[in-house]
């Protein structure tokens, strides 16, 4: 029988990284649920598709494919329609439109298939908003990784720069405190732990720390 792992959070709080790297470490399959709405995001943007026009987001559905595949590293790749679109989508527009296209009830019953019949079948660590209160409300553990937003907007920041785009601290803090308010307070699937979530706070912690933990509290409750 397969074992699912959800790991829920707020935008920042280095659930891909983290859940990509723990994966790897317990030779799981990693399901990164954000890159999916961001690629339906993209694929709005693309369209010239306002993030605040639902039916014209819902109107696109149908033209939509996507496919999570793996590159010759390993690593996991996201295709929209055949394209791989892993870089496109991890733009601050990107993450904005995410977020706006995951309130959209017919967006997240278009993707929720696809994200159970991957855990059906594989030992999977799946990280989003949601995961543990509705994706896999049945996962063996579930884990709420958080870091206070000034935290979570610096390692945004870096990560950016690092990547050459340019940006200013100030804007990434408003950016991620916007989109927690979106998060908590949308009608559909808010961002909240589950009642039976372990709540792991990594604001002191650097990376390594923050995947040990991670990697002792799964084993500890496995």
């Amino acid at each position: 029988m397969s074992i699912a792992i959800a790991i829920d959070g707020p935008a920042g709080a280095g659930k891909s990284t983290l859940s990509r790297k723990v994966a790897e470490e317990l030779s799981f399959i990693y399901v990164d649920t954000g890159a999916l709405y961001r690629t339906i995001g993209l694929a709005a943007a693309r369209k010239n598709i306002n993030k605040e026009d639902t039916n014209g987001i819902v109107s696109i559905l149908s033209e939509i494919k996507i496919e999570l595949a793996f590159n010759d590293e390993g690593a996991q790749i996201v295709l929209l329609n055949g394209e791989d679109v892993s870089g496109l989508i991890r733009t601050p527009e990107a993450s904005m439109y995410a977020s706006a296209v995951s309130a959209v009830p017919e967006v997240r019953a278009f993707l929720l298939d696809l994200q159970r019949n991957i855990a059906k079948s594989e030992n999977v660590i799946m990280d989003g908003r949601d995961i543990g209160t509705v994706v896999l409300p049945d996962a063996k553990v579930k884990i709420f990784l958080t870091a206070s937003a000034e935290t979570r907007a610096m390692r945004r920041y870096k990560e950016n720069i690092e990547k050459g785009i340019d940006c200013r601290y100030e804007e990434v803090l408003r950016d991620v405190n916007e989109r927690d308010y979106k998060d908590i307070h949308r009608d559909i699937a808010p961002l909240k732990p589950a009642d039976d979530s372990i709540t792991l706070d990594t604001s002191e912690l650097d990376f390594e720390g923050s995947k040990q933990l991670i990697l002792k509290t799964i084993k500890e409750n496995i």
